[in-house]
C-alpha cells in the first residue's frame, strides 16, 4: 500500500543548548544534506506545537515533555515562510503540490544531551556554535532560522512580542 501524499504543511525546530550549540542532523537521503529537524503534520487538524514534539522524538530520540526537556523548553516563534518544494522531494507530495509552509520553533536542550538518530531519515548528528551550524545547512531558511536564535530568545526572555524578522 502507498504512503498518503505529505501534506504541506511542516515545523522546523533549531535545537539547541543554553550557550547556541545547534544540533545538525544529516539526511541519509542526501549525504551532503545537514539540517534542523523538519517534518509534516500527520493529520490536517494536527497543531503544529504536536507536529514538532512527534517529529524532534522521531529524528533524534528527545522526549520533549520529559524530565529533562520540558515542554516550556519548546518555544513556537509564531512565525511561518512558505518555500518551494525542492523538486527531488515533490514526489512525496500530491501531484500539483510545489509549495510547503514551514513554521519555526527552537527547543533547549542540556549540554550534552544524548541523541538517538532514525537510521532511515539520518546518519548523522553534530553540535556546533550558532553560527558555525548555519553555514553547514543546505538549507537557506534553516540557516536563517538559525542565525535569528538570539534575536528570538532575548525577546522570548524580554517578554516582548516578536515582530516578523522579514
Amino acid at each position: 500500500m502507498p504512503k498518503p501524499p505529505k501534506i504541506p504543511q511542516s515545523v522546523l525546530v533549531v535545537i539547541h543548548t543554553p550557550s547556541l550549540d545547534v544540533l545538525l542532523i544529516r539526511r541519509a537521503d542526501h549525504a551532503d544534506f545537514w539540517q534542523s529537524v523538519t517534518g509534516s503534520k500527520d493529520q490536517l487538524d494536527e497543531p503544529f506545537i504536536e507536529t514538532a514534539t512527534r517529529e524532534v522524538a522521531e529524528e533524534t530520540g528527545i522526549v520533549v515533555g520529559s524530565q529533562l526537556v520540558p515542554q516550556s523548553a519548546l518555544f513556537d516563534w509564531q512565525y511561518s515562510i512558505e518555500y518551494e518544494i525542492y523538486p527531488q522531494f515533490r514526489h512525496r507530495y500530491a501531484e500539483g503540490v510545489i509549495h510547503n509552509t514551514e513554521h519555526w520553533f527552537s527547543l533547549e536542550v542540556p549540554e550534552q544531551l544524548e541523541v538517538t538518530l532514525a537510521p532511515r531519515e539520518h546518519t548523522a548528528f553534530l553540535w556546533l556554535p550558532y553560527e558555525e551550524a548555519a553555514s553547514r545547512c543546505f538549507s537557506s531558511s534553516n540557516a536563517d532560522a538559525i542565525l535569528q536564535l538570539p534575536k528570538r530568545l532575548a525577546g522570548r526572555l524580554n517578554g516582548q512580542s516578536e515582530e516578523r524578522a522579514r
